[in-house]
Protein backbone atom coordinates (compact mmCIF):
# COMPACT_ATOMS: atom_id res chain seq x y z
CA UNK A 1 0.00 0.00 0.00
CA UNK A 2 2.80 2.46 0.79
CA UNK A 3 4.17 1.81 -2.68
CA UNK A 4 0.95 3.21 -4.13
CA UNK A 5 1.63 6.66 -2.67
CA UNK A 6 3.10 9.52 -4.64
CA UNK A 7 4.61 10.88 -1.43
CA UNK A 8 4.05 11.03 2.33
CA UNK A 9 2.79 14.42 3.54
CA UNK A 10 2.81 13.82 7.30
CA UNK A 11 4.50 10.97 9.13
CA UNK A 12 3.14 9.52 12.35
CA UNK A 13 5.36 11.51 14.79
CA UNK A 14 4.41 14.77 13.04
CA UNK A 15 0.70 13.93 13.28
CA UNK A 16 0.94 12.99 16.97
CA UNK A 17 2.86 16.18 17.83
CA UNK A 18 0.14 18.26 16.16
CA UNK A 19 -2.55 16.34 18.08
CA UNK A 20 -0.78 17.27 21.33
CA UNK A 21 -1.09 20.95 20.36
CA UNK A 22 -4.76 20.70 19.32
CA UNK A 23 -5.66 18.77 22.48
CA UNK A 24 -3.97 21.39 24.65
CA UNK A 25 -5.99 24.17 23.01
CA UNK A 26 -9.29 22.25 23.27
CA UNK A 27 -8.54 21.50 26.94
CA UNK A 28 -8.03 25.20 27.65
CA UNK A 29 -11.11 26.27 25.68
CA UNK A 30 -13.44 23.77 27.39
CA UNK A 31 -11.98 23.83 30.90
CA UNK A 32 -14.79 23.64 33.45
CA UNK A 33 -17.39 22.60 30.86
CA UNK A 34 -18.53 19.17 29.83
CA UNK A 35 -17.87 18.50 26.18
CA UNK A 36 -19.83 16.35 23.74
CA UNK A 37 -17.66 15.08 20.91
CA UNK A 38 -19.38 13.93 17.73
CA UNK A 39 -17.02 11.92 15.53
CA UNK A 40 -17.84 11.55 11.84
CA UNK A 41 -17.46 7.92 10.77
CA UNK A 42 -15.45 6.24 9.39
CA UNK A 43 -12.66 8.61 8.45
CA UNK A 44 -12.21 10.29 11.82
CA UNK A 45 -11.79 7.10 13.90
CA UNK A 46 -7.99 7.14 14.18
CA UNK A 47 -7.89 10.91 14.60
CA UNK A 48 -10.63 10.74 17.25
CA UNK A 49 -8.98 7.96 19.25
CA UNK A 50 -5.57 9.61 19.32
CA UNK A 51 -6.90 13.12 19.99
CA UNK A 52 -9.35 12.22 22.76
CA UNK A 53 -6.71 10.31 24.73
CA UNK A 54 -4.88 13.64 24.98
CA UNK A 55 -7.84 15.66 26.34
CA UNK A 56 -8.12 15.37 30.17
CA UNK A 57 -11.71 16.64 30.37
CA UNK A 58 -15.07 15.09 31.15
CA UNK A 59 -16.63 14.35 27.81
CA UNK A 60 -19.38 12.44 26.14
CA UNK A 61 -18.64 10.70 22.84
CA UNK A 62 -21.06 9.94 20.06
CA UNK A 63 -20.66 9.17 16.38
CA UNK A 64 -22.45 10.07 13.19
CA UNK A 65 -22.33 7.96 10.09
CA UNK A 66 -22.81 10.00 6.95
CA UNK A 67 -22.01 9.51 3.30
CA UNK A 68 -21.27 12.12 0.67
CA UNK A 69 -18.67 10.45 -1.54
CA UNK A 70 -20.68 7.31 -2.39
CA UNK A 71 -17.58 5.39 -3.58
CA UNK A 72 -16.27 8.25 -5.72
CA UNK A 73 -13.13 10.37 -5.44
CA UNK A 74 -15.23 13.56 -5.23
CA UNK A 75 -18.29 14.37 -3.18
CA UNK A 76 -21.68 14.11 -4.80
CA UNK A 77 -22.87 17.09 -2.76
CA UNK A 78 -25.64 14.94 -1.30
CA UNK A 79 -25.12 14.10 2.37
CA UNK A 80 -26.95 11.02 3.65
CA UNK A 81 -27.33 10.50 7.42
CA UNK A 82 -27.35 6.82 8.29
CA UNK A 83 -28.79 7.24 11.83
CA UNK A 84 -32.49 7.36 12.53
CA UNK A 85 -32.04 10.12 15.12
CA UNK A 86 -29.14 12.52 15.70
CA UNK A 87 -27.22 12.43 19.00
CA UNK A 88 -28.77 14.26 21.94
CA UNK A 89 -26.90 17.57 22.11
CA UNK A 90 -29.51 19.91 23.63
CA UNK A 91 -27.81 22.52 25.85
CA UNK A 92 -24.41 20.84 25.34
CA UNK A 93 -21.06 22.12 24.12
CA UNK A 94 -20.46 20.15 20.93
CA UNK A 95 -17.21 19.50 19.11
CA UNK A 96 -17.57 17.83 15.71
CA UNK A 97 -14.48 15.81 14.70
CA UNK A 98 -13.87 14.97 11.05
CA UNK A 99 -10.91 13.77 9.06
CA UNK A 100 -10.94 16.39 6.29
CA UNK A 101 -12.62 19.62 5.29
CA UNK A 102 -12.92 19.57 1.51
CA UNK A 103 -16.08 20.89 -0.20
CA UNK A 104 -17.78 21.69 3.10
CA UNK A 105 -20.95 19.76 2.21
CA UNK A 106 -20.64 17.13 4.94
CA UNK A 107 -19.67 19.38 7.83
CA UNK A 108 -22.23 22.06 6.90
CA UNK A 109 -25.00 19.43 6.79
CA UNK A 110 -23.93 17.96 10.15
CA UNK A 111 -23.73 21.37 11.78
CA UNK A 112 -27.18 22.32 10.45
CA UNK A 113 -28.70 19.06 11.67
CA UNK A 114 -27.17 19.43 15.15
CA UNK A 115 -28.21 23.10 15.42
CA UNK A 116 -31.87 22.03 15.26
CA UNK A 117 -31.36 20.28 18.62
CA UNK A 118 -30.34 23.61 20.22
CA UNK A 119 -26.86 22.87 21.62
CA UNK A 120 -25.15 25.53 23.71
CA UNK A 121 -22.29 25.74 21.20
CA UNK A 122 -20.87 23.92 18.18
CA UNK A 123 -17.26 23.94 17.08
CA UNK A 124 -15.52 21.93 14.38
CA UNK A 125 -12.16 20.16 14.55
CA UNK A 126 -10.59 18.61 11.47
CA UNK A 127 -7.31 16.87 10.91
CA UNK A 128 -6.91 18.28 7.40
CA UNK A 129 -8.31 21.24 5.49
CA UNK A 130 -7.82 21.64 1.76
CA UNK A 131 -6.76 25.05 0.46
CA UNK A 132 -9.64 25.54 -1.94
CA UNK A 133 -12.88 27.36 -2.48
CA UNK A 134 -15.66 25.53 -0.68
CA UNK A 135 -19.11 24.75 -2.02
CA UNK A 136 -20.53 25.41 1.48
CA UNK A 137 -19.38 28.07 3.92
CA UNK A 138 -17.83 26.18 6.80
CA UNK A 139 -14.55 26.66 8.65
CA UNK A 140 -12.72 24.62 11.24
CA UNK A 141 -12.21 26.04 14.72
CA UNK A 142 -9.37 23.57 15.30
CA UNK A 143 -7.15 22.42 12.45
CA UNK A 144 -4.40 19.86 12.24
CA UNK A 145 -2.88 20.67 8.87
CA UNK A 146 -3.75 22.68 5.79
CA UNK A 147 -3.02 20.88 2.53
CA UNK A 148 -3.17 21.52 -1.19
CA UNK A 149 -6.12 20.19 -3.18
CA UNK A 150 -4.76 16.67 -3.56
CA UNK A 151 -6.31 13.27 -2.89
CA UNK A 152 -4.88 12.00 0.39
CA UNK A 153 -5.15 8.69 2.22
CA UNK A 154 -3.94 7.14 5.44
CA UNK A 155 -4.56 7.74 9.14
CA UNK A 156 -8.26 7.03 8.65
CA UNK A 157 -8.67 8.59 5.22
CA UNK A 158 -9.49 6.16 2.46
CA UNK A 159 -9.93 5.62 -1.22
CA UNK A 160 -12.57 2.98 -1.93
CA UNK A 161 -12.24 1.75 1.70
CA UNK A 162 -8.48 1.14 1.33
CA UNK A 163 -5.47 2.80 3.01
CA UNK A 164 -7.26 3.81 6.27
CA UNK A 165 -4.83 1.78 8.35
CA UNK A 166 -1.66 3.56 7.20
CA UNK A 167 -0.10 5.39 10.17
CA UNK A 168 0.76 8.44 8.03
CA UNK A 169 -0.97 10.64 5.46
CA UNK A 170 0.11 10.47 1.85
CA UNK A 171 -0.92 11.61 -1.60
CA UNK A 172 -2.53 9.07 -3.90
CA UNK A 173 -1.55 9.65 -7.55
CA UNK A 174 -4.36 10.68 -9.91
CA UNK A 175 -3.54 7.78 -12.22
CA UNK A 176 -4.26 5.28 -9.47
CA UNK A 177 -7.63 6.89 -8.69
CA UNK A 178 -8.82 6.98 -12.29
CA UNK A 179 -7.48 3.52 -13.18
CA UNK A 180 -9.23 1.74 -10.31
CA UNK A 181 -12.74 2.75 -11.35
Amino acid sequence: MQGDLERVLFDEPTILRRLDEIAAQISIDYRGRELTVIAVLNGSLMFMADLLRRIPLALKLDCLSVASYHGQAQTSGEVIFKQVAPPDVKDRHVLILDDILDSGHTLAAIREKLETARPHSIRICVLLSKKKRRARGVDADYLGFEIEDEFVVGYGLDYDERYRNLPWIGVLPKELITSSK
